[in-house]
């Protein structure tokens, strides 16, 4: 799936919730990348999908097959923090299927996501990386995200702590 003519990334929607939930659920139950530690059912997490219109500065940009429309992967922006003065910063996130890795899924999620907050009056994007996980830094990286620094030991899932590299992008 190295052509991304095979890829079709648009917003995500009501459609997209359970094989959304399912990937989630696949980085919930196998993975230290969320520090989510239940599986979600479908309608648990229809409110975080729905906290994502298609305008705005929060949004989900899905990555599907095509022909198939099986999801790939998906890239989201969502409020830094809860207070007024933190409006014009996001925090995002990219996960892909755990079969569509490092074929540029990522790569194509993240462009679509920046290209549609470009015009939101949004200020700084964040990303908080659980370690270790080069190919997320590195996606960060390649979109001009830059460390700031760790919170140690911030996590704990399977039985050990986990720390968190903090990454911020000017936008």
């Amino acid at each position: 799936m190295s052509d991304h003519a095979e890829v079709q990334v648009r917003p995500g929607d009501e459609g997209d919730l359970v094989a959304l939930t399912d990937l989630y659920n696949h980085y919930v139950r196998e993975t230290a990348v969320t520090f989510d530690t239940t599986p979600f059912t479908p309608a648990e997490r229809r409110p975080w999908l729905l906290s994502h219109p298609v305008d705005g500065p929060h949004r989900l940009m899905v990555a599907t097959a095509a022909g198939t429309g099986r999801l790939l992967g998906y890239a989201s922006s969502s409020p830094f923090r809860a207070k007024p003065a933190y409006a014009t910063s996001v925090e995002t996130t990219v996960y892909v299927a755990p079969d569509a890795g490092r074929r540029g899924i990522g790569t194509l999620l993240y462009q679509a996501l920046f290209d549609a907050l470009t015009d939101e009056g949004l200020h700084r994007a964040y990303a908080g990386i659980a370690q270790p996980n080069a190919a997320s830094t590195a996606l960060h990286g390649r979109f001009g995200f830059r460390y700031v620094g760790t919170y140690r030991e911030v996590g704990h899932k399977f039985g050990r702590w986990w720390d968190v590299a903090w990454h911020e992008k000017e936008l």
